[in-house]
């Protein structure tokens, strides 16, 4: 049986649950599709997701329909739970991008476009909502042309009432089949030269040419209808099924597959969703897997393998090829994990996490408590990035705006009993060297220690991350000291002049020194920070801020108003478009003054404005603005501080710093 993996991909309040429901209800897999509304949607699992109405987790749920097994992936809508659907892109192999035919295409949907082509995943569009009044299927295919070749899929009829209609159009029909022919003639050159040699095509022909160009990104079906009142849903779920193809599986039988998911059971702990890609696995198989970048393999031995079926979790003891499954008994295993061999390229990230906030125990007796529950989540995503700082007993995540830090607040009543409060957010910024320059460190007093270090650091393009290259042969230092060296930096890094993180640079080993007698094995991971703080020292930093590009729509009255706002907060914007009687306009604001803005413009519109986000990336920040952050632990400047501090912790502890 041919399997394919589906996400279901939205900006929010498109109806993209809404859709899934009916996709499900269609395929057998529940009796009756819920209600978002009413929080009775299958896919919306989580108690906190039933009370508020909005997906803030992935949900898995397995059919079968016309012969193909699908397993179709319900993702988050909300920006605030971007990596959510970050992780989920590497287990797909088509998408469905469900858009409102009110709102239209919004900056979070041109976003999940980008995506999932960077990621060579399939496109079908989904324009819902058509029975809306305002609705305007037609403006938002014109869109759509703009990026790529289409096929409408769809005949629609009564748009803007609850009588609409969209009746899937026959490859058989003259005016489809024109149309599919001019479209796939495009990028199939066998359809082109059939049709000049032969004045004809025949719909099977044209078919298995659309299906090849979809597989290739070369073109998208487009589907129109209202999952409210199912019209539409069963001709976008047939299409699912006949032209789907499983384009990720492995063919040489080795184990492969994505952690996309790790969600919590009471009784079996921590629960790891996989999508294989190649090899199989069965119930008390020890298997390896790794987090990408991290350069260390574990092992872990599968006590359970569970799958969908009708909408209960069932132990099935087996997955294969193209499937998904739950395992449990993976202990250590995280959000993003390889099972196996990595299959996949990297990730694309949607939105970077700009705010760190400081958990605040409502009783500090329940710090050890809070900070297990908070553990547990950052292994459901890693993007929370938890920094405990033992000696102020302080707790660290970053988040992506308010209703995340709400929802970490909920989960860790509901699942934990814990109460919780936060810290007013800060902005993340960050360091990058001003130039290049040398840093250098020798730590050798008092005995018994020994680790010379001499380090080369360069600016990089922004964007670039860290890299790091060694040039110091085994008899100066060895390589497992160099090795050291190479594990101490990013953990140093986290902590510039500033005391942001530093980024973009590449930093080099060029010298230093070994000493056979009185170096100790965890010398090199004192010597590195004290090299690195000398090397920023003699560079400098540059100071830089989040930008994030805001995308406004709002009655046209008040253009200048918001406009003016937009300078205020040190933006700029390109010239509005107006239509009917309101504007759009698209401008670039550093995130540490827009923090307020979504609640300010609800104020000044009435609740009628409309603003969506995402992240442009980091620029310098201008001089008099941001400000350092408060440093965690010794200063590596402070020498002797910082030895003292380091000795203790290896005397004490006997672990790796």
């Amino acid at each position: 049986m041919r399997t394919v993996t589906v996400g279901v991909l939205a900006h929010v309040d498109a109806g993209k649950t809404t859709i899934t429901e009916q996709l499900l209800c269609h395929g057998g897999a529940i009796r009756r599709a819920g209600s978002v509304d009413q929080g009775t949607a299958r896919t919306d699992f989580l108690p906190v997701e039933r009370e508020r109405g909005i997906s803030v987790r992935t949900s898995t749920a397995v059919m079968e329909y016309n012969g193909v097994e699908i397993n179709l992936i319900d993702t988050p809508g909300h920006v605030d739970f971007a990596a959510e659907v970050e992780r989920s892109l590497a287990a797909l192999d088509m998408a469905v991008l469900v858009i409102s035919a009110v709102e239209g295409i919004q900056a979070q949907t041109e976003i999940l476009y980008e995506a999932l082509r960077r990621c060579g995943v399939a496109v079908f569009f989904f324009i819902n909502k058509m029975d809306r009044a305002g609705s305007r299927v037609s403006e938002i295919l014109e869109e759509l042309r703009g990026w790529g070749p289409l096929l409408l899929c769809s005949e629609i009829s009564g748009e803007g009432s609850r009588d609409c209609q969209a009746i899937p159009r026959k490859w058989e029909e003259p005016d489809f089949a024109e149309e599919a022919l001019d479209a796939v003639s495009a990028f199939d050159q066998e359809i082109t030269q059939a049709w000049l040699e032969e004045g004809t095509v025949s719909a099977q022909a044209l078919e298995e040419a659309f299906v090849r160009g979809i597989g290739n990104e070369e073109i998208s079906p487009v589907f129109c209808g209202s999952g409210l009142l199912d019209v539409g849903v069963r001709g976008l779920l047939d299409a699912i099924a006949a032209w789907g193809r499983p384009v990720k599986n492995r063919e040489d039988g080795q184990l492969s597959g994505v952690v996309y998911q790790i969600t919590h059971d009471k009784t079996m702990g921590r629960v790891a969703h996989v999508r294989l890609f190649g090899g199989e696995i069965r119930s008390r198989d020890t298997v390896p897997f790794f987090t990408p970048g991290s350069g260390k393999a574990q092992e872990g031995k599968i006590s359970q393998i569970r799958r969908d079926s009708g909408g209960r979790w069932v132990d099935a003891g087996f997955a294969g090829p193209g499937q998904t499954a739950a395992l449990c008994g993976l202990a250590g295993i995280r959000a993003g994990d390889i099972l196996g061999e990595m299959t996949q390229g990297s990730g694309v990230r949607l939105m970077e996490p700009l705010l760190k906030v400081r958990v605040e125990p409502a009783f500090p007796g329940d710090l050890e408590a809070v900070l297990r529950c908070f553990q547990e989540l950052e292994a459901e995503d890693p993007a929370l990035r938890l920094e405990y700082y033992p000696q102020e007993k302080e707790l660290d995540v970053c988040i992506t705006g308010a209703i995340q830090q709400e929802i970490l607040a909920e989960l860790a009543r509901e699942r934990y009993g814990l109460t919780v409060g936060f810290s007013q957010p800060a902005v993340l910024y960050r360091e990058t060297p001003a130039k290049a320059g040398r840093g250098f460190a020798a730590y050798t007093m008092p005995k018994p220690c020994w680790a010379i270090v001499e380090l080369a650091i360069e600016p990089l393009p922004p964007g670039s991350g860290f890299q790091f290259a060694a040039q110091v042969p085994n008899d100066q230092i060895f390589y497992r000291y160099q090795n050291h060296v190479r594990e101490a930096l990013p953990r140093a890094l986290q902590q510039g002049l500033w005391n942001w993180p530093v980024t973009d640079l590449k930093i080099t080993l060029t010298g230093g020194s070994h000493h056979t007698v009185h170096t100790h094995p965890l010398d090199f991971f004192v010597a590195t920070p004290m090299a690195l703080m000398n090397g920023l020292e003699n560079t400098g930093t540059v100071l830089l801020e989040p930008i994030q590009i805001l995308r406004i729509s709002a009655q046209a009255e008040l253009a200048g108003k918001i406009m003016g706002d937009i300078v205020n907060m040190r933006g700029v914007f390109d010239s509005p478009v107006t239509h009917g009687g309101s504007f759009t306009l698209e401008a670039r604001v550093p995130a540490a003054e827009s923090l307020d803005y979504p609640q300010r413009l609800a104020a000044l519109t009435g609740g009628r404005g409309v603003m969506s986000v995402r992240f442009a990336g980091y620029e310098p920040c201008p001089p008099g603005k941001g400000q350092p952050a408060r440093r965690h632990g010794e200063d590596p400047r402070d020498r002797e501080k910082w030895i003292l501090t380091q000795r203790s912790a290896m005397d004490g502890a006997g672990a790796s710093l």
